[in-house]
């Protein structure tokens, strides 16, 4: 993500919405950019059958706890703000 600094500000767990997200790329400049929300998950067997249950817990999140009302609130239209779900287990990863 350092490599991205030129291009977006990058923050984490900040709050937004109804709770605080774990990493937000919002871009320097807009019109060139999308904006980027993500959620890291670590797989719970437990809660969730496979990573593929985790991603989408993770992008719920997101959604339920309106993470990108920061964002909107700063002029960012909804179709450009990017959202993704990070699931491990040990060194397994799924994005979504």
């Amino acid at each position: 993500m350092v490599e991205l600094q030129d291009r977006y500000y990058i923050t984490s767990n900040r709050e937004s919405g109804f709770g605080r997200y774990d990493v937000m790329l919002e871009p320097k400049n807009p019109k060139n950019n999308d904006a980027i929300l993500i959620e890291f998950k670590v797989h719970d067997p437990e809660d969730e059958t496979t990573l593929k249950d985790t991603v989408k817990k993770a992008q719920q999140q997101i959604e339920e706890k309106h993470y990108a009302a920061a964002l909107e609130a700063k002029g960012i239209p909804k179709e450009c703000i990017r959202s993704y779900g990070f699931a491990f287990e040990g060194k397994k990863v799924l994005i979504g």
